[in-house]
């Protein structure tokens, strides 16, 4: 080999490397970044299944129910045009309540969002961004108002679970 073709081959080599290189840390950030979504978008079936990714909204009021036997919850969520159910286990944080805006993140799994891990807004006047931006998608956000709200009694209720298998009833004591 002449030392043109030497140089050649290593410039190829070194363009093959840093594509691979970049390549695998695309794979890796995509695999691992967890993407938001609302109720809405859900329900339109634009979230995928068996990937983790978060879901954010209002709880709606009159949606939680705990069972008594365990640190099972299940609650609805809205985003002001349609509510989703959520499945979650463990201790809630100290802030959340009915009408508190939530950030949760999980998996969907048969038609039902099963949270590892759920968010409450920390203070009254403070609104996650992706919540926000999923209310003022459904005409529910006022300006400035938000902070404003007294919670339960003004969260918007959205038109329900659409998809079979969500459960938003459950005998006391009992989650499905």
């Amino acid at each position: 080999m002449t030392a043109r073709q030497k140089r050649m081959m290593f410039v190829v080599m070194l363009i093959a490397g840093v594509g691979l290189f970049i390549g695998l840390i695309m794979k890796a950030l995509d695999e691992n970044i967890n993407h938001f979504y609302s109720p809405s978008e859900i329900l339109e079936g634009k979230a995928p299944k068996g990937h983790t990714f978060r879901i954010g909204g209002l709880v709606v009021t009159g949606s939680v129910k705990r069972d008594t036997e365990s640190l099972k919850i299940t609650f609805d969520l809205t985003d002001g045009a349609k509510n989703f159910s959520v499945h979650y286990e463990g201790i809630l944080p100290d802030l959340f309540r009915e009408g508190q805006g939530i950030v949760a993140t999980g998996v969907l799994k048969n038609d039902v969002f099963v949270a590892d891990e759920v968010l409450a807004k920390h203070d009254e006047n403070y609104m996650p961004p992706e919540v926000a931006e999923a209310l003022k998608k459904a005409g529910k956000w006022e300006e400035g108002k938000m902070g404003e709200k007294k919670h339960p009694e003004n969260v918007p209720v959205g038109e329900g679970n659409a998809l079979p298998g969500v459960v938003n009833e459950a005998p006391a004591g009992e989650i499905k």
